[in-house]
This record gives structure tokens, C-alpha cells and sequence, in this order.
């Protein structure tokens, strides 16, 4: 009696060529991007978060402090303190505008946003990401 091919006995990959199948489609498409370190990346996202607390000079001082050690680092914390300079002149700008009654709602909208994208910008470079900020004035290049 012959036997007829059917799926059950139709031949499949061998378990060693299934391992090399699965590691071929699992291996990541080459983005051209050094990778970063963890202490990059964690110095970048503190450069973020202390903004949150220091407004400027947190990231001035990690800035300072870190700018030569990594591109990643010196990327971020240009970034973080170009945002807070800018919240630093809106906030002026609130300040001043608050004799005619609109800095009382300008105040407290800008810190808010200032909150948020700093949240953003410490998960995106946890990440290894580097984050622009929106509608910041980059002062320091």
C-alpha cells in the first residue's frame, strides 16, 4: 500500500533548523545607532527629572558635569536646560502679566506643562531615546 502525503506526513524542519529559523527572525534590524550605555541613559533621565525640582540647575550641573562623557548625556541635558530656560522666561512672562490678571492662569498652565513634559521627556530617554522638546527656544547648541 503506498503512502500518500498528507500535512501529518509531510516533512517539517528539523528542531535545529526551526532554532535557526526563530534566532534569524529574531535578530534586530541594524538602525545605524551606537547603543548607549546604562549610566548614559540614566544620567540623561536625571537631567529630566531634576528639572522637575531645580528648575535649571539641575540639568546645568549634570550638564556641566557629564557633557564630555557621552554624546547621549550632553545631547539630553542640552535639551532639558534649553526647556527650562524657556519655562524660566514664561514663567517671568506670568509674572509680569499677573498686574493685569492673566499670569494668575498663564502660572500655574506653564508648570503643568513643564510637569508633563519633563515625565515624557525622563521615560523617553530611560529608553534610550532621545526626546526634542516642543516649543523650546534652543539657546544652548
Amino acid at each position: 500500500m503506498a503512502k500518500s502525503k498528507t500535512p501529518e506526513n509531510a516533512e517539517s524542519p528539523t528542531s535545529s533548523e526551526q532554532t535557526k529559523q526563530d534566532t534569524e527572525a529574531k535578530e534586530p534590524v541594524g538602525t545605524g545607532q551606537p547603543e548607549i550605555s546604562k549610566n548614559a541613559t540614566n544620567m540623561a533621565m536625571l537631567c529630566h527629572l531634576l528639572a522637575i525640582f531645580t528648575a535649571f540647575i539641575g540639568p546645568l550641573i549634570i550638564w556641566l558635569m557629564k557633557k564630555d562623557d557621552d554624546p547621549f548625556i550632553n545631547d539630553q541635558g542640552k535639551e532639558a536646560l534649553n526647556f527650562q530656560i524657556t519655562v524660566l522666561i514664561a514663567m517671568i512672562a506670568s509674572g509680569l502679566l499677573s498686574f493685569v490678571c492673566i499670569g494668575f492662569i498663564l502660572m500655574p498652565l506653564v508648570w503643568i506643562v513643564d510637569l508633563v513634559f519633563c515625565i515624557i521627556a525622563s521615560i523617553k530617554a530611560s529608553g534610550g531615546q532621545a526626546y526634542r522638546y516642543p516649543l523650546s527656544i534652543r539657546l544652548v547648541k
